[in-house]
């Protein structure tokens, strides 16, 4: 989404990057002013009310101005970035090749021009563009410091904290160096072209543990300094405010809306899971299922599926504006998944229609798509039923709400070795308890129940994946 104002600057506006949402938040800058960029090249990061999305631009130029600084809100249709795209031009691209202004020196080398760049260079969406693309254009009066080892000059930009140089690196070379607090002007580039590679920030951990802030540091701390470190609490300090923004507060107001709008049910059983756990245990040792995740939930999975099959009517949403109640043939299962941005619901699309193998494989990879922070937008809507797996934090149970659009949730518990009565007498059994919770506009108590009693003797007696599906 880009304008014209003039000639020469274009502007580049905040698109809708997930169908139908209205803001999101800006993470980080990949691009500074005076920063050369071309047509594909990502320039920076946004957070949308779920996932983190990368942001290419569209067209060649130099960056004049960054319009929001990191950790600002923008709505959909807001000018970004402005560039100036006669800046961009074949000639100002080439700008950091024309010869620089000699150092006052007299050992120092010339360097030689570089090559002009022939034509636009294929970038891959996530790893940025190619060293030569990224140079500063000089300007009158800088002066350039070229070591003996590096062939491109290091041009000397207008900075506003600091008169020193933007040092070349990768954007994933400088959110490393963020991370460990590493001043990259204060290392010696060890890659080609002058380029400061991972290796060189790892190699200044050691000898210097507390690096000088780096610029790009300096220019975040005036606009969010609570949310630079919202889990330490300083001595004397009572409260701490958290702005609510991005996952949080998608997630408030989903639940709000969820609890205020459907009424929820929720009804519990404790099973005996003590076979299930055995045939995860011979999955796992299985040649059909080598390389893939095979877990309790898995299983879980699969007899919500069948159970879902064997009472379709519960896979159904509620219209308000149409007062009709719409039934779903398909089956989006959604997976609640704690991320460090927060609570997410990615959906497996049609996952009724899927093999053990092939929903083994599509649980494995919604699982580590989550962890990275790379989930998209489209992988959270459309869900129809929910898995959440309280479990894993040792809860036996709850009473999940309603994901917003959906007809049910099947809450999961701790599996835990418990007294049972198993063939008439009292013996250590693997035991849980399962929580599913419905919309009762949709959903009858004995629609609800039959699917939780499916549920519950497909896990008892696995055999009815079988005879059942």
């Amino acid at each position: 989404m880009t304008t014209m104002t003039d000639a020469a600057l274009a502007e580049f506006k905040m698109p809708d990057v997930g169908e139908g949402l209205t803001e999101a938040e800006i993470l980080k800058w990949y691009v500074q002013p005076g920063d050369v960029v071309t047509d594909g090249q990502v320039v920076c990061e946004v957070e949308t009310a779920k996932a983190a999305v990368e942001l290419p631009i569209p067209f060649n130029g130099v960056v004049q101005e960054l319009r929001f600084p990191e950790g600002t809100t923008v709505d959909v249709g807001q000018v970004i970035i402005a560039v100036d795209v006669a800046g961009g031009s074949g000639s100002a691209a080439s700008a950091p090749a024309v010869a620089p202004v000699s150092v006052p020196e007299p050992t120092a080398p010339e360097p030689e021009p570089e090559a002009e760049p022939k034509g636009r260079q294929p970038v891959l969406v996530g790893y940025g563009v190619s060293e030569a693309s990224t140079k500063r254009r000089p300007r009158k009066g800088d002066v350039v410091a070229a070591p003996a080892a590096v062939t491109v000059p290091a041009p000397e930009p207008q900075a506003p904290a600091n008169g020193n140089g933007r040092p070349l690196a990768k954007p994933p070379v400088r959110k490393l160096a963020k991370d460990l607090g590493v001043d990259l002007a204060s290392l010696t580039p060890s890659g080609p072209d002058g380029v400061i590679t991972r290796e060189d920030v790892h190699a200044a951990v050691a000898p210097a543990p507390e690096p000088a802030v780096t610029q790009v540091q300096v220019l975040a701390q005036p606009q969010e300094p609570v949310a630079a470190a919202p889990g330490v609490v300083q001595d004397g300090v009572r409260e701490t405010r958290i702005p609510v923004k991005g996952v949080r507060k998608a997630t408030a107001a989903a639940m709000v809306g969820s609890a205020f709008t459907a009424p929820h049910v929720t009804e519990f059983v404790t099973i005996d899971v003590t076979r299930t756990m055995k045939l995860v245990e011979e999955l796992k040792a299985d040649k059909e299922m080598q390389g893939l995740r095979v877990n309790p939930l898995l299983l879980i999975a699969k007899a919500l599926l069948v159970a879902i099959k064997r009472n379709p009517e519960i896979s159904a949403s509620w219209d308000e504006a149409a007062q009709e109640i719409v039934r779903k043939h398909y089956v989006n299962l959604g997976i609640a998944a704690a991320t460090p941005r927060g609570l997410i619901v990615p959906n497996i699309k049609d996952a009724h229609a899927k093999t053990l193998p092939e929903l083994a494989s599509a649980l494995g990879e919604l699982v580590a798509t989550a962890r990275e922070g790379k989930t998209s937008p489209g992988a959270m809507q459309g869900g129809t039923v929910t898995i959440t797996n309280v479990g894993v934090f040792g809860v036996d149970t709850g009473t999940p709400i309603l994901n917003p659009g959906e007809s049910a949730i099947l809450a999961v518990g701790a599996i835990k070795l418990q007294p049972w009565v198993h063939k008439g007498k009292v013996k250590p059994r693997q035991v849980t308890t399962l929580a599913l919770s419905f919309d009762h506009r949709l959903v009858d108590g004995e629609l609800g129940s039959k699917v939780l009693a499916d549920v519950a003797a497909i896990l008892e007696q696995p055999k009815r994946l079988i005879t059942w599906a």
